[in-house]
């Protein structure tokens, strides 16, 4: 999601083959949100008694792409900050006001996508963290780093306070003299992660299996709590992986400028580090029977200090991949579909609800879980058709040209011949 509020820039074409990944990664995790209850996000029981096949479905997403692809995201969106304000400076305009106007244009495309697609808009919340982060876009690469860690470590505490509070929940509505209320308010929310017959899970089915303006007035209830808790629970891992990605931005790690050694080595040695744990801890929770407190705790806490490895092992591995087969044609639609990463991600949206919620097939809860890859490679196949014959003929995708457009204030060139 890169692009000058003024002037098309010159393409980094590394960051472009990482973006295109991102946005095809990316929809693997989202499927589930798309076709599912929300907490079968967390939780594969949530969507019944999982099978084998659900089991390993859910596996693989929670050990290699669940919050990594999240990540990469970040990363590039904190790289893209220092890019557009580096060439809006050095053009003699306010490099930072422009990332402003950027952001707040974000946020309202985010908004859209929100009320009018999909609940899980990731835009939101990059417009509002880069905001902050722009507090500290002239540090060098090693102050980055080292805030970006204190960033992680604060979203760490926040979630494992959190699943703590849950725990002495638990024990205080197990005890003797625990009211009523207490108890049943436990149960319920218990459930909720759980257990697919929940009236919380039942009445979340009928609702997005209901026409547009039911699921719609839905999240208008839910404003502005489901927004803060989201935020929440987002915002100080978003940042770090935005500082995180302006310090690989400034040492040459994003742009490809790394020998294909380096960046196979610094691959191998950060999914060394994130795939053991976590691969324990997805055990760990099938093993408790996909006990509320473990997959939640799990999905939300105790993964995020390995996310951040794998997150930069996957780039690290992509840069590798792309620098020793750049002329290949795949290579070649990735980037392609870097190009258009905000089109692909909107236009996902859109064909996946009109294929889970009432207004559209209305197949929402109605498929297990390890069928929903099926999906994922049909809308992976679709990105890397499209995007390639598109971006040869025009400058900017049409989320993109939208965009750039409400930055400036008037309509943009979108053909390349133009």
């Amino acid at each position: 999601m890169t692009a000058s509020p003024r002037n098309p820039a010159p393409r980094i074409r590394a960051m472009d083959v990482l973006r295109g990944c991102a946005v095809l990664g990316i929809l693997w995790m989202n499927i589930t949100a798309f076709a599912l209850p929300q907490n079968a996000y967390f939780n594969p029981a949530v969507a019944g008694t999982p099978s084998a096949a659900d089991i390993a479905a859910w596996a693989v997403s929670l050990i290699f792409i669940d919050g990594k692809m999240r990540g990469l995201f970040a990363l590039l969106f904190g790289a893209s900050m220092l890019l557009l304000i580096d060439r809006e400076e050095m053009a003699g305009r306010d490099g930072r006001r422009a990332q402003m106007i950027r952001a707040g244009w974000l946020f309202v495309l985010g908004c859209a996508h929100f009320f009018l697609l999909w609940w899980g808009d990731i835009l939101r919340v990059y417009a509002l963290v880069s905001l902050f982060a722009l507090l500290f876009v002239n540090l060098e690469p090693f102050a980055l780093v080292k805030r970006a860690l204190l960033f992680f470590f604060f979203q760490f505490l926040l979630c494992a306070t959190f699943i703590a509070s849950l725990y002495l929940w638990g024990h205080a509505a197990a005890d003797p003299g625990a009211t009523g209320m207490m108890r049943d308010g436990y149960l319920t929310f218990m459930a909720a992660l759980s257990d697919p017959a929940s009236p919380s899970t039942q009445a979340e089915i009928a609702t997005y299996r209901g026409g547009f303006a039911t699921i719609l007035q839905h999240k208008l209830i839910g404003v502005p709590g489901d927004w803060l808790w989201g935020f929440l629970f987002t915002a100080f891992e978003t940042m770090g992986f935005m500082l995180l990605g302006m310090a690989m931005l400034k040492g040459g790690f994003l742009t490809g400028h790394w020998d294909a050694d380096q960046y196979r080595r610094t691959a191998r040695h950060c999914f060394l580090i994130g795939v053991p744990p976590m691969a324990a801890l997805a055990l760990w929770v099938a093993l408790s029977g996909f006990a509320p407190l473990p997959a939640y705790g799990v999905a939300l806490a105790w993964s995020l200090p390995f996310r951040i490895p794998l997150t930069v092992g996957w780039a690290a591995l992509i840069l590798w991949l792309a620098a020793r087969h750049r002329d290949h044609p795949l290579v070649a639609r990735l980037a392609a579909a870097g190009r258009l990463t905000l089109s692909n991600y909107l236009a996902t949206s859109l064909v996946m609800t009109a294929l889970f919620y009432g207004w559209g097939l209305g197949l929402f809860a109605k498929l297990p879980p390890a069928a929903l890859p099926l999906f994922v490679l049909a809308g992976w196949a679709a990105m890397l058709v499209w995007s390639k014959p598109y971006a040869d003929r025009f400058a900017l995708g049409p989320a993109e040209w939208l965009w750039r457009s409400l930055i400036n204030g008037r309509s943009q060139k979108i053909r390349k011949s133009d």
